[in-house]
């Protein structure tokens, strides 16, 4: 049996793979930094596994004549070029219900720090203060509509998770019909009515040429100036120069980020700002999340090689691709 290659990253732990897939299937970990490096490494392989941030292009499939099977260690599937592999044969798969809990998790958390102003607090004690004003003003989240962007798997445990706060629950996404939505206490809205009447908004989209820069300047326009935004999607769905500008202009009132248009945060006016909280695209992240996620990658790979649907299938003739 032809190798499997893995991308040399913390997400992707060759040791659970290799558990997973046994003795018959040898399992290398490259630097799979540029397509070249894949190709290169890959050459001979019949599996590859790959981060969120490395893409896998039309040349890999064209290059890599044995390959079955691309796995994607995340949700999304952006960066892999989905009908050239269709072309040749291969399998893309991806992980879709992973990190549920910690993703959702992550998105009340931003939601809640950020409504709470925890960041300022933080700061302001540190430094000798001692003033409950420092975070003013602040609103009660109880009650309020939160507005998602996409209600997939991540996004129905955050509506889960907030429903304790008795909040209002509205949601955007084409491919997700009323009917599913009411069965989670969701309402089905066109974005343009989530924009306008959401308290806040929580982003747990894929980035597709529909949702590129989809929050611009236009959008933060229509969101209530004390709206919360939350990102735990893709970072290029929000235009920073559009965030910046509509938190300069009292648009919306804070942003708490996961993931950003470029990564890593390098020189960005985000950095300085207290109406901003950030983390590392960490939202996935726990020791029984990348468990699971290795399992579920190794299962996926024994399922193609048996000839078998994997779990974690996509599609290539799929509406969102």
């Amino acid at each position: 049996m032809p190798p499997v290659v893995v991308n040399d990253d913390p997400m992707i732990r060759a040791e659970t793979l290799e558990t997973v897939l046994g003795e018959a299937v040898t399992v290398v970990t490259a630097d799979l930094q540029t397509t070249d490096d894949i190709i290169e490494a890959a050459a001979d392989a019949a599996g590859l596994v790959v981060d969120v941030q490395t893409d896998v292009p039309a040349a890999v499939f064209e290059a890599c004549e044995n390959l079955q099977i691309v796995a994607r260690a995340g949700v999304g599937v952006d960066g892999v070029d989905i009908p050239a592999a269709a072309d040749h044969g291969v399998t893309v798969v991806n992980v879709p219900d992973y990190c549920r809990e910690e993703v959702s998790t992550h998105a009340v958390s931003l939601l809640l720090a950020s409504i709470r102003r925890l960041n300022v607090y933080d700061r302001s004690v540190k430094r000798g203060r001692w003033d409950w004003e420092d975070g003013a003003p602040i609103h009660r989240l109880t009650g309020e509509t939160v507005g998602f962007l996409s209600f997939g798997q991540l996004a129905k445990a955050t509506a889960e998770k907030l429903s304790g706060f008795n909040c209002e629950v509205v949601a955007a996404d084409p491919y997700v019909d009323s009917e599913e939505m009411a069965d989670h206490g969701v309402e089905k809205v066109p974005l343009d009515e989530l924009l306008e009447t959401a308290d806040h908004v929580s982003i747990h989209a894929p980035l597709t040429d529909d949702t590129r820069h989809l929050f611009d300047r236009d959008a933060f326009r229509k969101m209530s100036d004390t709206a919360v935004l939350v990102n735990v999607g893709r970072g290029p769905i929000v235009k920073e120069e559009a965030l910046v500008w509509a938190l300069e202009h009292d648009e919306i009132a804070a942003a708490g980020l996961d993931v950003l248009e470029d990564e890593p945060l390098t020189d960005s006016p985000l950095a300085n700002r207290d109406d901003v909280i950030l983390t590392p695209h960490a939202a996935f992240y726990s020791e029984e999340s990348l468990t699971d996620l290795n399992e579920h990658i190794g299962n996926d790979i024994l399922s193609v090689f048996d000839g078998e649907t994997p779990a974690g299938y996509i599609d290539p003739e799929a509406d969102w691709l």
